[in-house]
């Protein structure tokens, strides 16, 4: 009855653990489709066009906006910046706990346990935290770039259109870094709870699944409203002289 027992318990982390990740690389998987498909399903997307329609609004009038600009990009690198601080010193503290050996066994309630499986419980949690820290730099990159190429007048009036569409996809990418960066701080919190068995750790799977699905999706009331009103600023930027291309 103890060995069944023990070969039960052993075989959680096999089950459960995979279980887990699986659910939050489908669900992501599915979030990317739909950003690609169907930005205004997704907060991401919509935000996304919100920030290009930003850029476009602002590089009108450079001298003019260029003070806003400068100070709203400033908060985002300052915010990227203490996250990826955040980010290498939980790191450093993860690291010392493999050095020391791991968790004591004492705290995991079922599941496998022993030095080499505790070293690979943190070892995956510093591979997450290194990966958050990683999107942060990588965001204050492009961010730092943006702070300075939104109030930067193009070379010439036949780059005018290129330079709007580089700065809004630099500024793009620094934000799509940014949401990467967050989804690694919230995958630590299942990776951590491994640290106390699968169970809790599955249980932390699906309450994050949850939490996301109710960031990500703005509901179908307020995505029919935003398709209805970006068709019409589509319009309208549309008729701007920057958003015209010379097609000969």
């Amino acid at each position: 009855m103890g060995e069944k027992s023990a070969w039960v318990e052993s075989h959680l982390d096999i089950v459960l653990v995979p279980a887990g990740f699986l659910m939050l690389v489908i669900y992501h998987g599915c979030l990317l489709h739909k950003i690609l498909t169907h930005p205004q399903a997704t907060f991401v997307g919509i935000n996304t066009i919100h920030r290009q329609a930003w850029v476009q609004a602002i590089m009108k009038d450079g001298m003019k906006n260029g003070v806003l600009a400068v100070q709203t990009i400033r908060n985002g690198i300052m915010a990227s910046t203490l996250l990826a601080s955040t980010a290498i010193t939980l790191c450093s503290v993860v690291g010392l706990l493999v050095g020391m050996g791991g968790s004591p066994n004492e705290l995991t309630f079922y599941g496998m346990t022993g030095p080499l499986t505790s070293s690979v419980k943190f070892l995956v949690l510093l591979g997450c935290l290194l990966v958050a820290f990683l999107c942060h730099v990588q965001c204050v990159r492009y961010y730092s770039d943006v702070s300075f190429l939104i109030i930067t007048p193009p070379a010439s009036p036949e780059m005018e259109d290129f330079h709007v569409e580089y700065v809004s996809s630099m500024f793009k990418k620094g934000a799509y870094f940014w949401s990467v960066g967050l989804r690694a701080f919230y995958l630590c919190v299942p990776l951590f709870l491994w640290n106390f068995g699968p169970i809790p750790m599955f249980v932390a799977s699906c309450l994050l699944l949850v939490f996301l699905h109710s960031l990500d999706r703005p509901g179908e009331d307020l995505s029919a409203v935003h398709d209805i009103k970006s068709s019409k600023r589509t319009k309208k930027i549309g008729h701007l002289p920057f958003m015209h291309r010379d097609v000969s």
